[in-house]
């Protein structure tokens, strides 16, 4: 049977212009791309890169405050929102201009609409044109989830922060996740006053526990009201804003609520559950680890199949994809350690185990050093850092690392080379410290703090 495509790809995210780039570019494949919004998808446009702007540009107080401590006088600062979001909208517009050439470069056909599946090799665009390929990819990635309660049509989600008319007043962000804790910095940091509800018992759950409880300290410390143990019952308008009823009874108003209750795959209306394409509880495509669903012709890369939601793990999906394909290299991303930075202020970069899980798999030694950094130690502040790391007892491998501070994204990518490595405790002790820096801590802690 001839077909117009040998890979059709359903999402221009990281995913899924992966897939097609390698499928195309380096190994000769007919490819047709289907993106019904941005291309770039939703690291690109409405996540990880214009939220790291944001992260930049509300770091800048704190630096001023620093800065003064050092000598400089820095006075008449002030964030003007309207100039901020033209240039963020200018960087993504040039961001998904680079992406629709490399799609180009790699001589992929792509198609701005909506696609669904037809059946195991046929999909249809909202235009009603379709198409029929060997291999269908679904890389739609996930959509912000916001609970059914009354008055949610208030709020708003992670996509539209960047898009405001103008920065809030008060705040209130939901949710106790990464992108609920960011979004509570970066407003506070620039001076926006916020209030986090979470229904849960700790910020950042599924992280280290002593991590996160440093960095929610770290957030009250900066002016940061959260409330865990409480959630929002209804949203109402009020005339001074909106007024969030909440669990633990208090009613208060805000200018702006933003949910950040979780995300979830961006499966709705594709068509595939009535093709045998099985889906999990919450939407998921479920894939086996070369990434193919139980309809042999259609595949899942990235945030949609619910594996592990990072822009880095969707393009090695889409990789490894394009390799057993189309490359005749059967290979398949081993999820089971993954590095991952949360851009709170501070940071907090972590890979391998939890002390926590570590726990669970046997005998270990906790190593952990928290003090204050040169840099803000002469700028008196009282800022501290935290440096752990998780050892079993039996293997001496260091199975977790563990960093809240300035930098720790970047410090985690190197740690977890390491860690990826099999590195033992002794392995690390070996290595010279590079002084004067917060990193050299991961090389010089020489007694476990606790073991258990």
């Amino acid at each position: 049977m001839a077909f117009d495509y040998d890979l059709f790809v359903i999402g221009g995210g990281s995913g899924g212009v992966r897939a097609a780039r390698i499928a195309s570019g380096e190994y000769g494949a007919k490819v047709g791309l289907a993106e019904e919004s941005r291309m770039g998808g939703t690291c690109v446009i409405r996540g990880c890169v214009p939220k790291k702007l944001m992260v930049f540009a509300s770091s800048f107080p704190a630096a001023f405050e620093e800065a003064r401590g050092y000598g400089w006088e820095v006075t008449g600062a002030r964030f003007d929102w309207a100039a901020f979001r033209t240039s963020l909208e200018a960087e993504l517009d040039r961001l998904e201009a680079a992406y629709r050439n490399t799609l180009k470069n790699a001589g992929v056909v792509m198609h701005d609409a909506r696609a669904v599946v037809v059946d195991a090799h046929r999909v249809r665009l909202a235009s009603g044109e379709e198409f029929s390929a060997k291999h269908i990819l679904i890389a739609t990635g996930g959509w912000p989830f916001v609970p059914k309660i009354p008055g949610a049509e208030l709020a708003v989600t992670s996509n539209e922060m960047f898009h405001l008319d103008a920065l809030p007043g008060r705040a209130l962000v939901v949710g106790g996740g990464y992108i609920a804790s960011e979004f509570a910095c970066i407003l506070n940091g620039l001076g926006v006053k916020v209030s986090q509800y979470y229904r849960g018992a700790q910020i950042l759950r599924g992280f280290d526990e002593e991590a996160r409880g440093h960095v929610s300290n770290a957030m009250r410390a900066g002016g940061i009201d959260i409330h865990c143990g409480t959630d929002v019952m209804r949203l109402e308008k009020a005339t001074g804003g909106i007024k969030a009823v909440a669990t633990d009874g208090t009613e208060r108003e805000f200018d702006l609520v933003l949910y950040a209750t979780g995300r979830r795959p961006n499966t709705g209306g594709l068509g595939l559950e009535a093709l045998g394409v099985e889906l999990g509880r919450e939407g998921q495509v479920v894939v086996d680890r070369y990434s193919q669903t139980a309809v042999p012709s259609i595949y899942a890369v990235g945030d949609v199949t619910g594996r592990v939601n990072l822009t880095p793990v969707a393009i090695r999906e889409g990789h490894a994809f394009a390799d057993t394909v189309f490359g005749a290299k059967p290979t398949f991303f081993d999820h089971a350690l993954v590095a991952s930075a949360v851009f709170t202020q501070p940071e907090l970069g972590s890979v391998g185990l939890s002390e926590e899980a570590a726990r669970e798999t046997g005998p270990i030694e906790v190593y952990s050093a928290a003090f204050r950094p040169m840099k803000t130690v002469f700028a008196g502040k009282q800022d501290r850092v935290l440096m752990k790391l998780v050892v079993s007892q039996a293997t001496r491998k260091v199975l977790g690392c563990h960093i809240v501070g300035p930098e720790a994204g970047v410090m985690i990518q190197l740690a977890a080379i390491a860690i990826g490595m099999r590195a033992t405790k002794e392995d690390f002790d070996r290595t010279c410290a590079v002084h004067p820096t917060m990193a050299e801590e991961l090389v010089t802690m020489r007694k476990p703090v606790r073991k258990g």
